[in-house]
C-alpha cells in the first residue's frame, strides 16, 4: 500500500492549466489553474499511477487555443507484469488534438513566431462588446460548420470535462445538418499594451454553445384540407430558417475570469439574438446546475422587469373565501388567481420555458408582500382567505400559487403517496421554494447599484429540492450525446 501511495498521484492537483502569449524572451502566462475534476479523464478517483512528483502542464494559447501539454516527473514506475505506469499520453489523446503532445519547445516557437497572431479576430460575429473592472472584453458567435469554430472548440472543450460536473465534449465529425444546429459563442477580452509583435490582441475568458430543436408549428393552412396538396420541389434547408427552440448548453467562464459579471453578459448576448430571431419561438436550458440557475432567474427577472412585463401580473387576493382550498390546488384553480391568458402571451413574447416563467413571476409576486408578512410564514396564516391583512391574504394565495404548480408537475409521485404525507411533503416544499426565492432576492439586492457578478455567493447557495425539478423540455429529441448543458463558475 504504501508503495501504491508513493507512485500514484492526484490529478487534479498535478494537472495545472494555462494560457500564454507571445513575449520578448519567453512565453508569458496570463493565468493558470487546476481544474475542478478530472474522473472522466482518469478515473473516479482522480489518481495517475506509476510517477513521483508528477506534474502535467497543460497551456494554451490565449487567442487561438493551440494546446501543448508537458509531463514532468522525478521516477517512472518500472512495470512488473500488469503493473504499469499510466500511459498519460494515451489516455488524453481522445480529449485534444494530436498535436498537444509536440514538443514545448516547438510550441513555444510557434506561438513566439506566428506573424498571424496579432491580426488574429475570433470568428463568426461580433455581438456585444463591453467594460468590466477597466478593461474591455467582447461576445462573438458563429456556427459549429465554420472550420475555425470547430478548431477552437475542439482545442478548449476538454475543459467542459474539467469544470462542468457531466459534461462531455461535442461530436466534431457529425454531419453538416447535425453542425448546423449549434452555435458556439466565445467570450474574449480585447487586450492594450501587447508586450511582442506577434502577441495577439485577445485571450478567451469563456464560451457557450446552444442547440436548435426544430419545432413544428401548426398554421392555418396547415389546418385544412390536404388533398390537393403537392410537394414542393426539393432545395437545400438551412436549419437557421425553420422554427426551433434555441437550448443552451455548455457554459463556462474560466475560473480566472470569476466575478467580473461576465456570465451575465454571455447569457443575455445570447438571450438576445434568440429573443431577435423570427425562428426561435422558445429559450431553454439543458440540466442547468445550481449556479446556472442563479444566474438565469437574476437575469430573466431583470429584463421581464425592465421591459414592463411583470408591471402588467397581478396575484388576485379579492377570491370569495368559500373558495378557500382545503385540498390542494382544488379549489381555486390558476385561472381565478391569475390572468392565464395574459400571462400566456407575455410568456411567448419573451420566449421564456414555462417552467422558469412560472418561477419568475412567482418571485416578482412575492416582492408585492411586505417581508414582515414573508418571515412570518404560515404562522401569520390561520385566517387564510379571511385575514383582514392584505399582505397575509396575498402570501396565503402565492403560496397556493406555488403548492399548484408543485402539485401539478409531481402528481404522478404525489399520488403514490397517503393524503397526510403528501399534504406535507407539498407544504414542506413550497416552504423551500420560498425561502430560496428569499436568497435570491437578497442576491439581487447585492447587485443593485453594482455591475453583476455573474453569480451568487457559494455559501449562500442552496439545491433545489428534487420535487421541484424537472426538464423544461420532457418531450424533445437530444442532440446525440448532447445532453451536457451545464454551467460552472459564472
Amino acid at each position: 500500500m504504501a508503495d501504491q501511495e508513493e507512485w500514484s498521484s492526484n490529478a487534479n492537483e498535478a494537472l495545472e492549466i494555462s494560457f500564454v502569449q507571445a513575449a520578448p524572451g519567453s512565453l508569458k502566462t496570463l493565468s493558470s489553474f487546476h481544474p475542478q475534476f478530472t474522473y472522466p479523464i482518469f478515473g473516479d478517483e482522480e489518481r495517475i499511477f506509476g510517477y513521483q512528483s508528477l506534474k502535467l502542464n497543460l497551456r494554451f494559447a490565449a487567442h487561438d487555443l493551440r494546446p501543448n501539454l508537458e509531463v514532468l516527473y522525478d521516477k517512472k514506475f518500472k512495470a512488473v507484469g500488469d503493473t504499469k505506469a499510466t500511459d498519460i499520453e494515451e489516455t488524453l489523446k481522445e480529449w485534444v488534438p494530436e498535436y498537444t503532445f509536440e514538443k514545448l519547445g516547438a510550441f513555444t516557437s510557434h506561438i513566439q513566431n506566428d506573424t498571424s497572431a496579432s491580426s488574429f479576430k475570433p470568428p463568426g460575429e461580433l455581438l456585444e462588446t463591453y467594460q468590466s473592472k477597466g478593461r474591455n472584453f467582447e461576445i462573438w458567435s458563429g456556427e459549429l460548420t465554420d472550420p475555425t469554430v470547430q478548431r477552437l472548440v475542439e482545442r478548449i472543450q476538454i475543459m467542459i470535462s474539467f469544470f462542468i460536473e457531466g459534461g462531455t465534449p461535442l461530436l466534431l465529425d457529425d454531419q453538416d445538418w447535425t453542425l448546423a444546429r449549434w452555435r458556439v459563442y466565445f467570450v474574449y477580452e480585447k487586450l492594450s499594451n501587447l508586450p511582442s509583435p506577434n502577441t495577439s490582441p485577445y485571450s478567451i475568458v469563456g464560451y457557450s454553445t446552444s442547440y436548435r430543436f426544430v419545432t413544428y408549428v401548426p398554421t392555418a393552412s396547415s389546418k385544412s384540407s390536404t388533398q390537393d396538396f403537392t410537394l414542393p420541389p426539393p432545395t437545400p434547408i438551412s436549419p437557421a430558417s425553420l422554427p426551433s427552440r434555441a437550448r443552451i448548453s455548455q457554459f463556462l467562464i474560466l475560473p480566472s475570469h470569476h466575478s467580473h459579471g461576465h456570465g451575465t453578459h454571455l447569457y443575455n448576448a445570447m438571450v438576445k439574438t434568440f429573443r431577435a430571431s423570427h425562428t426561435c419561438t422558445e429559450i431553454t436550458v439543458e440540466d442547468p446546475n445550481e449556479a446556472f440557475d442563479d444566474l438565469r432567474d437574476y437575469c430573466d427577472y431583470k429584463h421581464l422587469l425592465d421591459n414592463g412585463t411583470l408591471a402588467r401580473i397581478f396575484l388576485r387576493t379579492d377570491i370569495d373565501p368559500k373558495l378557500s382550498a382545503r385540498k390542494i390546488g382544488v379549489r381555486v384553480p390558476t385561472s381565478k388567481l391569475l390572468d392565464m391568458p395574459l400571462l400566456e402571451t407575455l410568456r411567448k413574447k419573451n420566449k421564456i420555458a414555462p417552467r422558469q416563467f412560472a418561477r419568475v413571476v412567482e418571485l416578482y409576486l412575492l416582492t408585492k408582500i411586505a417581508p414582515h408578512n414573508r418571515r412570518a410564514g404560515t404562522a401569520r396564516l390561520t385566517q387564510r382567505a379571511r385575514a383582514t391583512d392584505p399582505n397575509d391574504r396575498a402570501f396565503y394565495y402565492w403560496r397556493l400559487l406555488v403548492k399548484q404548480r408543485v402539485y401539478k408537475k409531481n402528481k404522478d409521485v404525489l399520488i403514490q403517496l397517503d393524503r397526510g404525507e403528501r399534504v406535507d411533503k407539498v407544504e414542506q416544499t413550497v416552504g423551500e421554494v420560498a425561502g430560496d426565492y428569499e436568497r435570491l432576492l437578497r442576491g439581487m439586492e447585492k447587485w443593485q447599484g453594482a455591475e453583476a457578478s455573474g453569480s451568487l455567493d457559494k455559501r449562500d447557495r442552496a439545491k433545489r429540492k428534487v420535487i421541484d425539478e424537472d426538464d423544461e423540455d420532457e418531450d424533445e429529441e437530444m442532440a446525440g450525446d448532447a445532453k451536457r448543458a451545464r454551467s460552472e463558475a459564472l
